[in-house]
């Protein structure tokens, strides 16, 4: 999501600003790293495909290491996900800072490490996907370092450490940034940071752009797939006709495809997801869009997305966000959050991903 839950209130400000585990036409999956493996380098070498899966976030040191973390990997697992994505998140005070660091909310890297083995040793997929987010009132689209130097020089060496940590876990592919609009227009220094990246890490390569940004991003020749977090806005009130929801997606449909062909790079959606809350199709992207229950909506917004891009040769999956929190850290009530897990929406994964 664009921003952590302990920001939700904030979301609902901010909304007009406004792979990873993913779902695809095939079975094929895309190639992924070994510690010692290697390709060209050439992006388009490395492919992503045919992905199913689902974020699992962390909001604390040991969450990827709690006695949860195999029960949430099998429930995720049971789905038919066939990949499941990580969040290591790293913070900084204000948007204007020049640099991001470690806090008690970021997974530990031996806790990473811990639930990349659980995922495997249950025939899951990998993506690490690290976010920075902000402490003190923001949104990370919002970052705009005073100093541009220190802050690339700050986030080649936070992203390149997991870059790194990656290739020795075995991770599958591994996202460059998130949803950083406020620097992503630098061409210069983002082609620099994602070439540290490469140095470290042999797999495929994306970036989780937001919805509105992913047109303006300079690099996507420099990565193997274009990633998008997909809160699209698709009603302008609730509902939970999934017809009119494919509808909706028609525009974005015939947009996407044509910048698919442009870049000769597939579609991955990075992010997708929709609270279960009345209302949640005309905000995909809030925490907050009412305190309403919104079950059926929420299953028919998943729906309307599996059935408009499932087949499109050009799409590479999606990435659902999120499953369930974990015990104690949730701000938002398990019957409004995000997590599909035992609602209808969970029916509807396990239908497209042949576990229904």
């Amino acid at each position: 999501m664009k921003a952590m839950k302990r920001a939700a209130a904030a979301l609902t400000a901010v909304a007009a600003l406004f792979v990873a585990g993913c779902s695809s036409s095939g079975d094929e999956e895309g190639p992924g790293p070994t510690p010692s493996g290697d390709r060209s380098g050439r992006p388009d070498d490395g492919k992503a495909s045919g992905m199913r899966g689902m974020t699992l976030p962390s909001w604390n040191t040991e969450d990827y290491r709690s006695p949860q973390a195999g029960t949430y990997l099998r429930q995720i697992a049971a789905t038919g996900a066939r990949w499941v994505t990580f969040t290591p998140t790293w913070y900084q005070d204000r948007i204007t800072d020049s640099a991001m660091r470690v806090t008690e909310e970021t997974a530990s890297d031996d806790s990473l490490r811990a639930i990349v083995r659980q995922a495997h040793d249950l025939g899951l997929k990998t993506m690490v996907k690290p976010h920075v987010d902000i402490r003190k009132g923001g949104d990370r689209a919002e970052i705009r370092p005073k100093d541009p130097d220190a802050w690339f020089a700050a986030y080649e060496r936070f992203i390149t450490h997991y870059a790194q940590l990656s290739a020795e876990a075995g991770v599958e592919q591994f996202s460059v940034g998130t949803e950083l609009a406020g620097t992503s227009e630098d061409g210069e220094r983002w082609g620099k940071v994602i070439a540290a990246v490469r140095a470290r890490y042999k797999g495929p390569l994306t970036y989780a752009a937001n919805y509105d940004e992913y047109k303006k991003i300079p690099f996507w020749k420099d990565l193997d797939v274009i990633g998008i977090d997909a809160y699209w806005p698709l009603a302008d009130k609730a509902t939970t006709d999934a017809a009119a929801l494919r509808e909706a997606w028609q525009p974005v449909v015939k947009e996407l495809a044509a910048f698919s062909e442009r870049q000769h790079r597939k579609v991955l959606f990075t992010e997708a997801g929709y609270v279960s809350q009345r209302g949640s199709t005309t905000a995909p992207y809030s925490w907050t869009v009412s305190k309403r229950d919104g079950d059926a909506e929420q299953a028919a917004a998943y729906e309307a997305l599996l059935a408009v891009f499932e087949g499109k040769s050009w799409w590479a999956g999606v990435c659902w966000w999120m499953w369930d929190d974990w015990p104690g850290s949730g701000e938002t009530a398990k019957r409004l959050a995000y997590t599909p897990h035992g609602k209808p929406a969970e029916k509807v994964l396990r239908k497209w991903w042949g576990k229904g």
